[in-house]
């Protein structure tokens, strides 16, 4: 299902939305999350792009198993690419809660508890951050590292 469009692989195309997105959710979930007045404008904005991701990974994954047919195992790649929504889930559900708690208000949520819940938001964006960049790297490095040899 997730092979090919007019002959192309799906998998290049996907991914380019999921390393558009996803690095956005993680810049924005710490962004409204250091930044609480920033919470009620673009706190939704971060959860669509935080879902979208999620979406998203999952063709991306599975449009890489396609592409792994034609093409060979790309070796580690697939193994963290297939690890990144498990830093995407709960990424969005700490945005959801960012947001959520931002339209209860201070009247029912405790100022430590939403304090918490920011800090544990930058910590999941720290980490899915990192781990994007794991997945691109080996993805790069799968696709490109015979092709391309450096000149000095």
């Amino acid at each position: 299902m997730f092979d090919l469009v007019n002959g192309l692989p799906v998998h290049p195309l996907v991914v380019h939305a999921v390393v558009v997105l996803l690095p956005l959710a993680i810049v924005g979930t710490i962004l409204v999350a250091v930044r609480p007045t920033w919470r009620r404008a673009y706190g939704p904005l971060v959860v669509v792009a935080s879902a979208l991701s999620v979406v998203l990974i999952p063709v991306a994954t599975s449009s890489g198993e396609a592409l792994e047919k034609h093409v060979g195992d790309p070796g580690a790649h697939a193994h963290l690419g297939d690890q990144l929504i498990w830093f995407a889930i709960p990424l969005l559900i700490l945005n959801v809660l960012l947001v959520a708690v931002d339209r209860v208000g201070a009247q029912r949520v405790s100022h430590r508890v939403v304090a918490a819940i920011a800090a544990v938001s930058v910590l999941a964006a720290l980490g899915a951050g990192v781990q994007v960049y794991r997945v691109g790297d080996s993805g790069a490095r799968a696709a490109w590292a015979d092709r391309v040899t450096s000149t000095k």
